[in-house]
C-alpha cells in the first residue's frame, strides 16, 4: 500500500498514537537502526570507513542504533554538540577518508535558525564532498516548508521515517533531499493520518501484471495504434513503439507520415508501420491510441492535428497525449467515462495554463489538478523529479523511482508507449489508475536498475528492459 505524505504535526501524531499502543521508543529506533544500517551497507564496500554524525535528539539515536549492524565497515561516531570543538573533530574525522556520512544531526523536530558554530559545521560537512545519507530528514531542513533553517545538510539520499514529509516534496529541498527514500516498516502503529498525496511504494505492485491466463491469443490482449513520427523526429516514434512492445499488447500499429515511412519501418520488425493518411481516420480497428511522440516538426498538417482534436473530443477508446500534440487538444468535454492520459513535462504543462515552468515547479499538485479540470478530468502524468500521476479530484500519487539519468531525449516516448501499450489491454485498464501508476514505477524503476550495473545506458537499453523489474 503506498503511504500517505505527512505534515510534521500529522507524524507527531502517528508517533503517540504508536506509544498508546504499547509500542516503545526504543523499539521502534532499533528498527530505524537496522533500516540505516541496511542502506549504509548498500551505499558501501567492505572494509569501508561510514562517519555517523549523531545529535544529542532521537535523530541521533536512530543514527547511532545503526552502529551495531555494520560490522562488515570501519564505523566512526562523532556525538556533536554545536561546539567549535565539533568541527575541529569532524576535520581530523574527514581525513580518514570515509566512503560515507550518516547524518543523523537534527530531526523534524528542529523549529528555530541554527547558530553559527552549526552553519559552519553543516558548511563544513557539505563541503567535504562525501557522498551523505541523512536520517528521516537533512538536518537543518525544515520537514514542513522545505526551507532550511539557515542552512541544510544535502544528502545524496535521505532515508525518511514511517512516510514522507511535505516539505521534502518541494523544489526546495530537492537539493538537501536528494534521492528521498521511505522506511516504511519500522514498527509504528497502522497509520491513520489522510493527505491528497500518496507516495508510492514498490509493494504497490507486487502482483501486477497479473498472470495471463492459459489459452488467450493476441485478440485478447488489446491493438494499440501509434500516431508520432516526422521529418528530423521519427526515431521518437521508433522509440514509443519499442516500450509499447515492451507492454506485450496483442498487437501495434504505428501510423506515421510519409516522409519518415522507411526510414520508421526499417527499424520495427513485430509492429506494423503504416502511411498516416490525411482522411480524419485511422485505418483499421484499434482498443487505444497514442498520439503525440516524435510529431514536433513545424509542418505538421492540420488534418492531423484535426484528428487529435476529434479523437479526444469524441472518441469512447482510451486516448493517450504525449509531447507536442498535448498542445493541439482542445478544452471541450470528453464522453462521460471515456479514459484520458496526458503525459507533459513542466514546459508542457506550462503551456497548458498559459504560465511559465517555473509556477508549476512551485506547486505541482495544483498544477496536475488544473491540467485536468482543463482537459476532461483527464489523468495526468506530471513528469519530472518526483512524477505526479492523478487528475483533477482524488489522492494524487508520487512516484518513487527513477534518477537523474532519465534525463536523455527519448525517455518520454518510452514512457509513453509503454504506458499505452498496457491501457491497451483490457484487463490491465479495468483499473487505470493503478496501470498508470505501474507503468511510471518501472520505467523509474529500470532506470535505477541500469545506473547501478551500467554507468552509460542509453534510451535503447531502457526500452529494451522495460518490465523486468518486480515489485517487492
Amino acid at each position: 500500500m503506498p503511504v500517505p505524505v505527512i505534515s510534521i504535526a500529522q507524524m507527531r501524531d502517528w508517533e503517540r498514537a504508536t506509544w498508546a499502543a504499547g509500542h516503545t521508543e526504543a523499539e521502534v529506533i532499533r528498527c530505524v537502526g537496522q533500516c540505516v544500517a541496511r542502506r549504509a551497507l548498500e551505499l558501501t564496500q567492505t572494509g569501508d570507513l561510514i562517519l555517523i554524525l549523531a545529535g544529542k535528539g532521537h535523530n541521533g539515536e536512530d543514527a547511532r542504533s545503526a552502529r551495531e549492524h555494520l560490522a562488515s565497515r570501519r564505523v566512526e561516531v562523532l556525538d556533536a554538540a554545536g561546539t567549535a570543538g565539533d568541527l575541529e573533530k569532524l576535520n581530523s574525522l574527514l581525513e580518514m577518508g570515509p566512503a560515507l556520512l550518516v547524518d543523523g544531526l537534527f530531526g523534524i523536530g528542529l523549529n528555530r535558525p541554527l547558530g553559527p558554530e552549526w552553519v559552519s559545521f553543516i558548511e563544513r560537512v557539505n563541503g567535504a564532498r562525501v557522498p551523505i545519507l541523512a536520517v528521516d530528514v537533512p538536518s537543518g531542513l525544515n520537514a514542513d516548508t522545505g526551507q532550511p533553517h539557515g542552512a541544510a545538510i544535502k544528502a545524496a539520499a535521505t532515508l525518511t521515517v514511517g512516510a514522507p514529509k511535505t516539505g521534502m516534496l518541494q523544489e526546495t529541498a530537492w537539493p538537501f533531499v536528494g534521492r528521498l527514500e521511505v522506511a516504511s516498516d519500522v514498527g509504528l502503529a497502522p497509520c491513520t493520518q489522510q493527505s491528497e498525496l500518496q507516495w508510492t511504494l514498490p509493494e504497490d505492485f507486487a502482483a501486477f501484471p497479473p498472470a495471463r491466463a492459459v489459452a488467450t491469443h493476441k485478440g485478447n490482449y488489446g491493438h494499440l495504434a501509434i500516431v508520432g513520427g516526422s521529418l528530423g523526429y521519427h526515431g521518437a516514434a521508433v522509440l514509443a513503439g519499442r516500450g509499447a512492445q515492451r507492454a506485450q499488447p496483442g498487437l501495434i500499429t504505428l501510423h506515421t507520415l510519409e516522409t519518415v515511412y522507411h526510414a520508421v519501418a526499417a527499424q520495427l520488425d513485430a509492429i506494423m508501420v503504416s502511411v498516416w493518411a490525411p482522411t480524419g481516420k485511422l485505418a483499421g480497428r484499434h482498443d487505444t491510441i497514442l498520439v503525440g511522440p516524435g510529431l514536433a516538426a513545424a509542418d505538421i498538417p492540420d488534418p492531423m492535428k484535426m484528428m487529435t482534436r476529434h479523437l479526444w473530443r469524441d472518441s469512447f477508446l482510451p486516448v493517450v497525449v504525449d509531447a507536442s500534440a498535448l498542445d493541439w487538444l482542445p478544452l471541450d468535454p470528453v464522453p462521460r467515462n471515456a479514459l484520458r492520459v496526458m503525459t507533459p513535462h513542466p514546459g508542457e504543462a506550462a503551456r497548458l495554463l498559459r504560465g511559465n515552468p517555473a509556477q508549476v515547479q512551485a506547486n505541482r499538485l495544483a498544477a496536475l489538478r488544473n491540467v485536468s479540470r482543463r482537459f476532461g478530468n483527464s489523468w495526468i502524468v506530471l513528469k519530472g523529479h518526483q512524477t505526479l500521476i492523478g487528475r483533477s479530484t482524488g489522492d494524487v500519487y508520487v512516484n518513487s523511482s527513477g534518477n537523474p539519468y532519465l534525463a536523455q531525449g527519448g525517455s518520454g516516448d518510452v514512457l509513453a508507449g509503454y504506458l499505452a501499450g498496457l491501457v491497451a489491454q483490457p484487463d490491465l485498464r479495468a483499473d487505470p489508475l493503478l496501470t498508470i501508476r505501474y507503468a511510471v514505477w518501472q520505467h523509474g524503476a529500470v532506470a535505477d536498475y541500469l545506473q547501478a550495473t551500467r554507468a552509460n545506458w542509453v534510451m535503447e537499453d531502457l526500452a529494451a528492459a522495460l518490465g523486468t523489474v518486480r515489485g517487492q
